[in-house]
């Protein structure tokens, strides 16, 4: 008898992770359904509960996210609409259908104070409304499941959508000189190593019905780097020969509060299931290869 293929759906197809693990993955091992906000808009309950009723899925991708931390401060009930109603839909609809609900959480929901890599544990104290609404939609997960994966990680990037790595490179063909923070330290992370880890963990729940695997992780590539340690290191892989000035959070003009150091602990899936991230310089390598 042939083994039955894991039902995944994607709901938030079209972001950055959505696109990375369609590129990414073998559909012949997970029988994976693709939603983004125009097929199933995770803000109307009643789609979403009645798309989970018509059909059986035994995990939820939700790649599905409002993520512009600078216009969350002036638009927050559409912030809000996704981060937390939207999620709030999705973990009730998972619940009733028993359906084990993956969800991608921020960096942000810490206030950058602590010196040392964040534990899942650490306090969260998120700075911005970006960071208020992922923490209330990691809220709401607890509250209704106990069957859940809650993975925070930062500073996505990915050959799709907008995100940093397309942003300098597009910035290096202009004349201007590049200016880059210097004061906010994090970790890269390469969707297509999130996307590993994901199915990775599927496997596990997969191969280990009795055990509980279920709770929150931290997953970004390993080291740290500032924003210019990693616009530098951008251009350098691009080899492209550009000058690129270090300046202070307070130069940049930024209404929004970021935190000044958000890099996550990886020990628990270290420890766990001995699980090693890439460095963040050889992962940014690949991206250009």
């Amino acid at each position: 008898m042939t083994k039955r293929h894991p039902r995944i759906l994607v709901t938030g197809a079209e972001s950055q992770l959505g696109k990375s693990l369609r590129m990414h993955c073998n559909q012949n091992q997970y029988d994976i359904t693709y939603k983004s906000r125009y097929t199933l808009d995770i803000t109307n309950k009643k789609a979403v509960k009645d798309f989970f009723k018509e059909h059986h899925f035994d995990y939820c991708f939700n790649f599905a996210a409002y993520t512009n931390v600078n216009q969350a401060e002036t638009d927050k009930k559409a912030c809000f609409d996704v981060n937390v109603k939207g999620v709030a839909n999705l973990a009730k609809a998972a619940k009733k259908n028993e359906v084990v609900l993956f969800h991608i959480s921020t960096d942000y929901v810490f206030d950058g104070k602590k010196n040392k890599p964040y534990k899942e544990d650490d306090k969260p104290n998120p700075l911005n409304i970006y960071g208020e609404s992922k923490l209330m939609g990691e809220q709401i997960i607890e509250q209704y499941l106990k069957n859940y994966v809650i993975i925070r990680t930062s500073w996505l990037y990915s050959k799709f959508n907008n995100n940093f790595v397309k942003t300098v490179l597009n910035l290096s063909k202009t004349n201007r000189k590049l200016k880059l923070v210097n004061d906010q330290t994090g970790t890269p992370t390469y969707a297509m190593d999130l996307i590993d880890f994901l199915l990775f963990m599927v496997n596990i729940i997969e191969q280990n019905p009795k055990k509980n695997y279920f709770g929150t992780y931290h997953f970004s590539n390993k080291g740290k780097a500032t924003w210019y340690e990693f616009g530098k290191r951008i251009l350098k892989y691009a080899a492209i020969d550009k000058q690129i000035k270090p300046i202070d959070t307070a130069r940049f003009n930024s209404a929004v509060k970021r935190p000044a150091y958000s890099v996550l602990s990886k020990k628990k899936i270290e420890n766990l299931f001995d699980y090693q991230p890439r460095k963040w310089q050889e992962a940014l390598k690949d991206f250009f290869e």
